[in-house]
């Protein structure tokens, strides 16, 4: 067979992500506060933007961008013909004009406060420890044995190294770091540097003055009876009352497991809706966020100095025309950004009327598929829209992924969402019998009633994810 090289024409047809596509397709999927974000940037980088009280149209946005054309007219020399007033007063002029804030003439010299004096810094568990080894006037070999003791304790204020570790480290003998870590123990919060839960328990009992022998008891050898509440199991061991046992347990259960959480340096994570969904006397009103983000329109300056044909080059000319470009797409596509939105919203609304109105039993199965058909829209612009985007209804703030859920077959009739027979779960749950709460299988019993089939391992899946304890340590003595 001869090998030969040939020319060939073909036709074909692909689709291809212009950069006006990519930017819509990035600012759909941006949260809020990314948006802000990107919207600040560019206006950073793109000198045609500008933020104007009321925000453009896409109408008014491309019948003011200028059209990309080449001006035939000549370059002319720019002279300026104003003259500056010989009697300005410069070295005032210049003092005004450098001041970080009001202008002032004063002769005296006044020392700002630093910005840092007006940030408050919340106190760390390690700063707080070192503080109190300070106050007890350590030596410095006593400073460095706390401080590697501190150092290596984790979030919940419990020691991770063991002694011999830290003898190793330290260079110091035994007793010396034994007895740096008696004193830190004694330290707030109490039941610091614990090696481990039933340690941090007696620190704590000792401290308070609870060292009954029953007590002590328990945390040594029965943490695990007492996690499953088997108080039987402690009666026979320490052959003592139920009624002995159950008074222990309720000074143990007051005392604190996690002592270095109060110094827990993770911030919370505040939501800000990017709808709201508000009830009026017949029906519901859409309203978009649009609180903090900037309002954009193009640069009367550089798009006049484009349509008046001022005298400038090609290369500067090019150059505004291409910001143009960029401002007038951004600008469309956050419209069509809030327009998607607006539309999701509104089919979701449709879809799950019922549970803006009466709450999450009445949520209905839904998929992507069901809104991206009624809006006529692809399913990943769906993925999109719903992705870091919250909404606020009268039944409380929700992410809008919250909506589309699998659904769970009734005996008779249409099938339920998995998130409704989750609420029934966990009512179900919150109003039982505490001395006699319900198993799964008790609860799988009870929906099957209430015309929903479903498993018991799916009961004990639900229940998992809602953080919701089994039956037996949820029972009540």
């Amino acid at each position: 067979m001869a090998i030969e090289l040939r020319q060939q024409l073909k036709l074909t047809q692909q689709l291809i992500m212009t950069p006006q596509l990519q930017m819509a397709i990035k600012l759909l999927q941006l949260s809020r506060l990314e948006l802000i974000d990107v919207i600040r940037q560019e206006m950073e980088e793109n000198p045609a933007l500008d933020e104007s009280p009321e925000a453009e149209t896409d109408e008014e946005v491309f019948e003011q961008a200028p059209p990309v054309e080449e001006q035939s007219s000549p370059e002319k020399e720019v002279t300026v013909e104003e003259k500056i007033p010989e009697d300005i007063d410069w070295s005032n002029y210049i003092d005004e004009y450098n001041t970080p804030g009001s202008s002032n003439f004063e002769s005296e010299f006044k020392e700002t406060p630093k910005y840092e004096s007006f940030i408050a810094q919340k106190e760390s568990l390690s700063d707080h420890l070192l503080w109190q080894l300070l106050m007890t006037s350590p030596s410095e070999e006593e400073v460095n044995i706390g401080s590697l003791i501190i150092g290596n304790l984790n979030k919940d204020g419990y020691l991770e190294v063991s002694l011999d570790e830290l003898v190793h480290t330290s260079n110091a003998s035994f007793d010396k770091v034994q007895n740096v870590l008696s004193v830190l123990q004694t330290f707030d919060p109490i039941g610091i540097c614990a090696r481990n839960l039933s340690e941090c328990l007696l620190i704590q009992a000792e401290h308070f003055g609870l060292s009954d022998p029953v007590m002590v008891a328990i945390i040594k050898n029965h943490l695990n009876h007492l996690e499953n509440k088997n108080y039987k199991a402690i009666c026979r061991s320490l052959k003592i009352s139920l009624k002995e046992v159950l008074a222990a347990v309720d000074f143990i259960q007051g005392l604190e497991p996690k002592p270095g959480r109060l110094f827990s340096d993770e911030e919370p994570q505040y939501i800000n809706p990017d709808i709201f969904v508000y009830k009026t006397e017949n029906d519901f009103v859409i309203v978009l966020n649009d609180d903090g983000i900037p309002r954009l329109r193009i640069s009367a300056f550089y798009r006049n100095s484009i349509l008046r044909g001022d005298v400038i080059s090609n290369q500067t000319k090019e150059y505004i025309q291409e910001k143009l470009r960029s401002a007038a797409w951004l600008i469309r596509s956050i419209h069509q950004r809030q327009k998607t939105i607006y539309k999701v919203m509104e089919s979701i609304l449709k879809f799950q009327k019922e549970f803006f109105e009466k709450g999450v039993i009445y949520l209905k199965p839904m998929v992507l598929k069901d809104v991206a058909q009624d809006i006529g829209m692809h399913e990943s612009t769906i993925s999109r829209v719903t992705t870091n985007k919250y909404a606020f209804t009268p039944q409380g703030i929700f992410e809008l992924k919250y909506f589309f859920n699998s659904s769970i077959n009734r005996i008779h009739g249409e099938s339920v969402s998995s998130a409704s027979v989750q609420e029934k779960i966990r009512q179900l749950v919150e109003n039982e019998d505490g001395k006699q709460p319900y198993s799964d299988c008790q609860i799988a019993e009870i929906l099957k009633e209430d015309n929903i089939d479903i498993a018991r391992r799916t009961i004990a899946k639900y229940r998992e994810m809602m953080k919701l304890l089994p039956s037996n340590k949820r029972k009540k003595i």
